[in-house]
């Protein structure tokens, strides 16, 4: 029987990447103290929400992972099953893996459900939202992440939703569900979602050639990829955009802008992702930036809650 070792359970679930759903969390917190000070807040909801969060973002990318393995088995691509797929490289048991996969989902979703009752029913439809978008992310006939949209799929998921739903589960209904709360998360998160949706995009661009071979369309495949790279840098743009925005409506602190120190930094990884647009050597400069921008923006927004500036 072969069993799965911690080592490659962290890398069938890509551990490394999980900044995407913990900061967009901690931002929904800060955006709570910041725009609702005044409000109760629901520190158990908040832990349950982010565990259950977690338990579902492990389960998307050993989806993924398992999706991608099937369909070069179906497609012949022997190459990107042996020496790419981490099922492939790590001798893993493919049922094995799926069985995994269900028992995060399982998890999850019960966790899910618990917070439904502590709360109410408006989050049982924003999860079924987030439910749906990452199962058909590499589930399906047509994955999410082999088309055009998986940037944007993505992005305002991982961004956008998780922050939502945090601030809901945080503050209840009454205080989320309006039209300037809505508008105001949307902008706030607005940094980590472009940053998010870089992320993929840049994954894209370094498997541009693997995708075609497994009959995957995504938006690189008709950008090519200097277009490709060209959006990737607007993408950037667009999350320093969204943080300036966010900082002159007062949705986040003045002080957040402190988070554009992490700029020089990102620009020197884009240039040297731009110079060999490869995943082995270079793909980790994407998931850096990502990191840095994620905390970058985190922390200067904590402080500007804490100095209330």
């Amino acid at each position: 029987m072969i069993t799965i070792t911690w080592d490659a359970f962290f890398e069938l679930v890509e551990i490394k990447a999980k900044t995407a759903s913990i900061f967009p969390f901690l931002l929904g917190i800060l955006y709570c103290l910041w725009n609702l000070p005044a409000a109760p807040k629901d520190w158990g909801s908040w832990l349950i929400f982010i565990i259950a969060a977690f338990l579902f973002n492990m389960a998307v990318d050993a989806n993924d992972n398992y999706q991608d393995y099937r369909r070069a088995l179906k497609n012949g691509a022997e190459k990107f099953r042996l020496e790419t797929n981490v099922i492939g490289t790590r001798h893993l048991s493919l049922s094995q893996v799926g069985w995994l996969t269900v028992a995060l989902v399982a998890g999850g979703a019960m966790l899910g459900l618990w917070l439904v009752a502590r709360t109410g029913w408006p989050l049982l439809w924003l999860g079924i939202f987030c439910f749906l978008v990452g199962i058909l992310y590499a589930a399906g006939p047509w994955p999410i992440a082999g088309l055009p949209v998986g940037e944007f799929f993505s992005g305002f998921t991982m961004g956008t939703m998780i922050m939502l739903i945090t601030v809901y589960v945080g503050v209840g209904a009454s205080q989320t569900l309006t039209a300037p709360t809505l508008t105001g998360v949307l902008l706030a998160s607005s940094p980590l979602a472009f940053a998010i949706g870089a992320l993929l995009l840049a994954n894209n661009i370094a498997d541009w050639q693997e995708d075609l071979t497994l009959h995957r369309h995504t938006i690189v495949s008709y950008l090519g990829q200097r277009g490709g790279l060209i959006f990737w840098y607007l993408l950037y743009l667009a999350a320093a955009g969204g943080l300036m925005a966010s900082a002159a409506l007062h949705v986040l602190p003045l002080l957040s802008l402190l988070a554009l120190i992490c700029v020089p930094k990102v620009v020197k990884n884009c240039r040297a992702f731009t110079a060999l647009p490869e995943k082995k050597p270079s793909f980790h400069l994407a998931v850096q930036n990502l990191a840095i921008i994620s905390l970058c923006v985190t922390v200067a927004t904590g402080l500007g809650v804490l100095f209330r500036f």
